[in-house]
């Protein structure tokens, strides 16, 4: 049973018992034969052939299965994803509009590779270009997107860097918009697996594009090269890519029932080899895990006992919804843990890092997150600070 244990020397707290007692009845309701008989154990994930992948699972982070994760890797074509998370960047902060139209340069229309096919000297929209990259894996219009955001592609594959160093992205290099080719331009299956949840959650209207299976531009159909689309009914996204250096790759995400999984396979020697081992990694993931959702942002895990507060309790949360990912049918034996300061005095600000939340399955630690003040608490009246000051001497 997933049970709260406060640990070490601690504050007095106050558990949020209503929630406790939703969580358990779901535990109850979930509890049924099916489940128990799902519980399983994990077995080592599939041989697929690639240099190197990772599967991690899309709320929770956790990694699932990997392959030499960070090492360094030419991304090819998966170049794009980075250069549509700065254009999506971009468009989220007010700097252009998918109606915008762009020139097209001579150096865009030049541009070897992959095509959508725009002419020198035409006007496209923004969102023509992200199609025809997204969907038709243009490097023509990656190049277009690139100079009209940043003026060059030079200054543009340096803005690529920026977000990828905030995004901690610390084994990537960009050089270009494209992925072709150059010795400095490389990542790695981890931080790609980074970036592709970064553009599913942070950017879900553009994110859909991802799932288009074909676009017509210039008269000229193409289909998106990502078969896994028409194979797999939950894949909805993400990108191909192809090089002779970097070999078959592809970043692949699926959704089924509540549960989101990112695949991202590298290095492997056909464009069936990358299908097949993407797919069989999303289905281990499926079967052999489960995510479960601790709570969400906002809401209140624990009040802490705050000493010369204007309130006795100060309400504990989390900023973000905090999932975690366990072996399928392992929920019930999960057990967590908060670690909170001996003494807890005013003031407190809103957002404040004040406790520890500990999750733990089998005496291995899941996720240890911390646990921040939902709103300020401010120091009390002179009386409520001189009260609180002589009972802490028989503390």
């Amino acid at each position: 049973m997933c049970a709260f244990q406060q640990t070490e020397t601690t504050s007095t707290m106050r558990l949020n018992q209503p929630i406790l007692l939703i969580i358990l009845s779901l535990m109850t309701i979930l509890a049924l034969p099916t489940r128990a008989a799902q519980n399983l154990p994990v077995p080592a994930p599939p041989v697929i052939g690639a240099k190197s992948y990772i599967l991690i699972d899309g709320d929770s982070g956790h990694t699932l299965a990997s392959l030499a994760p960070d090492e360094r890797v030419a991304p090819a074509s998966l170049t794009k994803l980075m250069t549509a998370y700065s254009v999506f960047k971009a468009l989220d902060e007010g700097l252009l509009t998918l109606a915008d139209e762009v020139t097209v340069s001579e150096k865009a229309w030049r541009t070897p590779g992959s095509r959508m096919f725009i002419e020198v000297g035409s006007r496209v929209t923004i969102q023509d270009l992200l199609l025809g990259m997204i969907v038709q894996s243009g490097n023509d219009a990656s190049v277009a997107l690139a100079e009209h955001v940043a003026g060059s592609e030079s200054v543009f594959a340096a803005m690529m860097n920026q977000y990828a160093a905030a995004l901690g992205m610390h084994g990537s290099s960009f050089q270009n918009s494209t992925g072709l080719p150059d010795d400095n331009h490389y990542s790695s299956a981890r931080d790609l697996a980074t970036l592709a949840g970064a553009i599913i959650n942070d950017f879900p209207e553009y994110y859909q594009w991802y799932s288009v299976r074909e676009f017509k531009y210039n008269d000229i159909n193409q289909p998106n090269r990502n078969s896994l689309l028409w194979r797999d009914a939950s894949v909805d996204g993400m990108k191909t890519g192809h090089t002779d250096d970097a070999g078959y790759c592809l970043v692949a995400s699926a959704k089924r029932d509540d549960m989101r999984i990112i695949s991202v396979v590298l290095g492997t020697s056909s464009a069936k080899a990358r299908i097949d081992g993407s797919q069989s990694l999303l289905n281990y993931g499926f079967r052999f895990f489960e995510t479960r959702l601790l709570y969400r942002a906002g809401e209140t895990v624990a009040n802490a006992k705050t000493w010369k507060a204007a309130d006795e309790f100060t309400a504990l949360g989390v900023t973000d919804d905090l999932y975690v990912t366990i072996p399928r049918g392992r929920f019930d034996d999960v057990e967590s843990a908060l670690n909170l300061p001996a003494v807890l005095l005013a003031p407190v600000a809103a957002g404040q890092p004040l406790a520890e939340l500990q999750v733990m399955l089998d005496d291995n630690e899941l996720l240890n997150h911390q646990l921040r003040a939902l709103s300020d608490n401010p120091s009390g009246s002179f009386w409520q600070r001189t009260r609180d000051g002589v009972m802490l001497w028989f503390e």
